[in-house]
């Protein structure tokens, strides 16, 4: 399979990924609104804090992915910008390899809590509302950013660039 056609998947599942966190925040924006205004009239919404907390998780992990394809990130480079292109390119396949790992571990675990969440029926407190869906997000959103380091490597390996890839 060609990196462009791993990058194309990539790129579909980061803008369904994107269409859920942005789903969530908005819903959070709502919420909130409709929280404060409601408290105005001494009748908060009952649960706020465990639908931010979800939609929080959510939008955070589902947008990972996508900002590290945009490198909308802090990356601090003074001591690696001063190494010959050589040692800097082996210290990028070094850095995108334990990220990934990195992230696939991370991923594998948060599935592993999410099934056990699943098989024990763990819910909310106020709202009653099952854990293991938005934990199953959340280990997708690690998923997603684990096959987004795995395509860097692959291009950088490779030498490819974004418009030969």
């Amino acid at each position: 399979m060609r990196i462009q056609t791993l990058s194309m998947i990539e790129l579909f599942l980061q803008k369904v990924l994107l269409a859920v966190a942005a789903f969530f925040l908005l819903a959070m924006v709502g919420i909130t609104c409709a929280d404060i205004l409601l408290r105005l009239f001494a009748k908060p919404l009952p649960g706020v804090f465990e639908l931010m907390g979800f939609s929080g998780a959510l939008v955070a992990a589902c947008s990972l992915a996508y900002t590290q394809r945009k490198k909308d990130h802090l990356a601090v480079d003074i001591l690696t910008s001063l190494f010959p292109k050589p040692v800097q390119k082996v210290l990028d396949i070094v850095n995108r390899f334990t990220c990934m790992l990195f992230c696939a571990a991370a991923a594998w675990q948060i599935a592993k809590l999410a099934t056990t969440l699943m098989k024990t029926g763990e819910v909310t407190e106020t709202l009653r509302i099952v854990f293991y869906p938005f934990t199953y997000g959340v280990a997708a959103g690690f998923g997603l950013l684990t096959f987004v380091f795995f395509i860097e490597l692959l291009k950088i390996l490779f030498g490819c660039t974004e418009e030969s890839a």
